[in-house]
């Protein structure tokens, strides 16, 4: 689903983020990518939304090559692929349901089946009675799971979090990977960018570890 060949992201001024990054991750496997802070972890979720371009190397996502996407292209390509941020990124002036519905009005779903997305979405995260309040009277915990159903509505084949679980006390990031390992069980692609090394130690799943850019195998 994932394949990074050889890929180098080098940026103005000449740090390298990632150098010669080689690794296959197959449709409906979940994985976490750990390393120091600055080893390359948002670089490589960013090179895979789309958001940065590698200046070596191809990447693969669902066979498709993201180098023949045309920047006209990428608003629909990234329908494909949801991304949970450490810090949310909730509009405070919409209600839960309308921080959800988002990605559903942009890509014009009719308002009725939107309203369907969106309560099936809050009701998998466990939101669903909160759907009319406003994000900012919301726990952290909640407000990751808001940006966790935002992510999910869309019913994208790949999911990608970065830090989800920062700012989150340990039983808080706990529920929280469960809810991307249920999404993992119905077949969705998912990689967690985390340094949350004792969490991952329990989740028992592929670590692809990165040091100053670079892949460590073993």
């Amino acid at each position: 689903m994932i394949h990074f060949d050889r890929v180098t992201k080098r940026y103005p001024g000449g740090f390298e983020a990632l150098t010669e990054v080689s690794f296959k991750l197959g449709r409906g496997e979940m994985a976490f990518l750990t390393g120091h802070s600055g080893a390359g972890k948002s670089t490589l979720l960013k090179l895979i939304m789309l958001m940065e371009r590698p200046n070596k190397g191809q990447i693969f996502v669902g066979g498709q090559n993201l180098d023949r996407f045309s920047r006209r292209q990428i608003p629909y390509f990234r329908r494909h692929v949801g991304v949970v941020f450490q810090n949310h990124q909730l509009l405070f002036d919409r209600t839960v349901f309308d921080n959800v519905a988002l990605p559903l009005e942009i890509a014009g779903v009719a308002p009725r089946e939107i309203g369907r997305r969106v309560r099936a979405a809050l009701d998998k995260v466990g939101l669903l009675k909160k759907e009319k309040v406003f994000p900012i009277t919301l726990s952290g915990g909640e407000q990751q799971r808001v940006g966790i159903a935002r992510a999910v509505v869309n019913k994208p084949p790949v999911l990608l979090a970065d830090e989800p679980t920062g700012n989150l006390d340990p039983e808080l990031s706990e529920e929280i990977m469960k809810l991307f390992q249920q999404f993992n069980q119905v077949g969705v692609t998912v990689l967690i960018a985390s340094h949350d090394l004792a969490l991952i130690s329990h989740m028992r799943h592929r670590v692809i570890r990165l040091d100053h850019g670079q892949l460590q195998i073993g």
